[in-house]
């Protein structure tokens, strides 16, 4: 049987880059769908269930896939093809681009960033290659290939000494024991004021929400838990992130399984998930935590599942209180639940999970397979 379609292990930039699209989903729609395909395969999510999330073809869903891994986060942004023929050759668009995107510095000119008039003029007079192009063709030029001029931003690089580790820990038990691995995060916080969003309206006409100047309801943050083997997402708001309401969402996540066997719960790196308590707990009850690495929080396979939880609940809304909000959450995860994958799908998936065990039992001379973990 040939091996699931999956994206590489990402970086921390790219994964970073992946998850700033998916939950804030102010980029184009392609590019939004695109990221969530990314995120949710880099999450163990296989090709079946990401094109029912992003209601996509698998196929498609494969195609952005190896496109990714050939070429990064290119694969993003569609490529258009038409046009009338090239009055640059592809080398001289290539080393266009190539100068747009270096320090000038770097290429002996005084100054931290190129205007349109400094590029076109230093192109002209290059050592070695002249290339004559006006200051509006350059600037089309630069924003058919994606180069557009924007603020610079920093990041972070994950200290965790134990990043590779934990990916790969992470990364067995999705392959070895789907059936068994959950995950689990916050999202918020959420607070009562009318939000942004998208709507069907007519033209020039979109629905108007009041604006807001005392905002006294606070916060709360929604405790989600996610299943990968059945692909459901349930969870429960709460006024703050903390140690207590953690260990009461793992302990929901038990009893979805109350059969005894060890499961594996994926959970960000964080001081409310790891605390005494809750390690007692987990190894007294054959919990096993799957941490992951620092500033690496893409890696946890719920992450795919929050962008449309803010698309559909949060963004273009406007609730009287938090009780109507959580009854939102609530009513959105019961119609997601009920419609996340197709039965046939599931139960197929199911039997190649069995029989799979079934083998590596075989292989491991009949012993429990977490104890080959």
């Amino acid at each position: 049987m040939a091996e699931p379609v999956r994206v590489r292990r990402l970086t921390d930039q790219e994964g970073q880059k992946l998850q700033q699209i998916v939950r804030r989903g102010s980029t184009s729609s392609v590019r939004y769908r695109r990221a969530m395909m990314l995120l949710a395969s880099a999450g163990g999510n296989r090709a079946p269930v990401i094109a029912q999330l992003v209601q996509a073809d698998e196929d498609t869903v494969r195609d952005v896939i190896h496109r990714f891994n050939e070429a990064g986060l290119v694969c993003l942004d569609p490529r258009w093809a038409g046009g009338r023929p090239r009055l640059l050759s592809r080398d001289d668009e290539d080393f266009v681009v190539q100068t747009a995107t270096t320090r000038p510095t770097k290429l002996g000119q005084p100054f931290t960033r190129w205007s349109i008039r400094k590029l076109a003029a230093y192109l002209w007079k290059v050592h070695g290659r002249v290339i004559r192009i006006g200051r509006e063709t350059l600037r089309c030029l630069l924003a058919r290939r994606g180069v557009t001029f924007q603020r610079t931003k920093t990041w972070k690089e994950s200290p965790d000494l134990e990043r590779d580790a934990k990916l790969d820990r992470i990364e067995e038990v999705l392959e070895r024991f789907p059936d068994r691995v959950f995950a689990f995060d916050e999202f918020g916080p959420l607070g009562i004021r009318p939000t942004a969003g998208s709507c069907w309206a007519e033209q020039g006409r979109p629905e108007r929400h009041p604006a807001t100047y005392h905002r006294t309801h606070g916060v709360r943050y929604f405790h989600g838990c996610y299943s990968v083997g059945d692909d459901t997402l349930w969870g429960v708001n709460r006024r703050k992130k903390g140690a207590v309401n953690t260990l009461a969402a793992l302990k929901t996540i038990r009893a979805d399984c109350p059969d005894g066997a060890p499961i594996y719960v994926i959970l960000d790196n964080l001081s409310a998930h790891k605390g005494a308590d809750i390690r007692r707990w987990a190894k007294k009850n054959k919990v096993s935590l799957c941490f992951t690495p620092t500033y690496a929080s893409w890696a946890n396979p719920i992450e795919a599942h929050f962008g449309p939880l803010r698309q559909f609940t949060v963004a273009n809304s406007n609730h009287r209180n938090h009780t109507a909000q959580t009854r939102a959450l609530h009513a959105y995860l019961r119609w997601r639940n009920a419609n996340a994958r197709h039965r046939d799908v599931l139960a197929a998936e199911r039997r190649e999970r069995a029989r799979i065990r079934s083998e590596m039992r075989i292989r491991w001379g009949g012993r429990p397979l977490a104890a080959a973990v």
